[in-house]
């Protein structure tokens, strides 16, 4: 079957099935972007699969964006909800064709990957053991279609930098309210920093995910 959105992988190497990280870019970047963590997260024993955006913001760079640029560029809900079913489709796909474990996956995202994983994660929160948002903002679109009855199982890591430029991190606080709001109460972090992440943010992150994802201390290491 041909792969429903271009992808990078990182595969840890072990005998699955393999707990899963859906990480997610943001705009301007492309699906090598946050490849790099994957040697990171959890001490690399996670599989991480890093869907590309489709969208040419600079032609000839690794440089796109999720949604449609097309003038006015302004995008619309149907918009949103046209790529988000296109990343769950990819989850649908990858997860087990790499050997993923269908029972522990994170969904990740960076700035306006972020807005889609609030959006994955928050409407089938049954399907996922929880989202990291990092340095993004919870859309509209996530709360409109969040599946109220089932938030109770699904956990919540939320990080932004307080000098983020481009991403106001008034607008994670906005963010953490709303998710109060829905009854659901994130682990939450500020960290000096602009629209990054920092040996700080990656530290905490890796604690969270090895918790949720029910993963072990790594061998000589107490």
């Amino acid at each position: 079957m041909t792969p429903p959105i271009v992808h990078t992988v990182y595969h840890p190497g072990t005998e699955g099935p393999l707990p899963t990280v859906i990480a997610i870019h943001g705009h301007g970047a492309n699906g090598f972007d946050l490849l790099g963590l994957s040697p990171y997260l959890a001490q690399g024993r996670v599989l991480t699969l890093c869907p590309e955006a489709s969208y040419v913001l600079q032609p000839g760079l690794l440089s796109f964006t999720w949604f449609d640029t097309i003038p006015p560029q302004q995008r619309s809900e149907h918009e949103f909800e046209r790529v988000a079913k296109s990343l769950v489709d990819f989850v649908d796909w990858a997860v087990p064709a790499y050997g993923g474990d269908p029972e522990r996956v994170v969904v990740l995202g960076f700035s306006q990957g972020g807005s889609l994983a609030y959006r994955l994660g928050l409407g089938e929160p049954r399907r996922y053991r929880g989202v990291a948002a990092l340095s993004t903002w919870m859309p509209e679109e996530a709360e409109a279609h969040a599946d109220r009855d089932a938030l109770d199982d699904l956990r919540l890591f939320v990080q932004h930098g307080s000098d983020d430029p481009l991403v106001s991190v008034d607008r994670a606080r906005e963010s953490r309210e709303r998710l109060v709001a829905l009854g659901v109460t994130p682990i939450y972090h500020e960290y000096a920093m602009a629209h990054e992440i920092r040996p700080e943010s990656l530290s905490d992150l890796n604690a969270w995910l090895e918790e949720v994802l029910d993963l072990p201390a790594p061998e000589g290491i107490d």
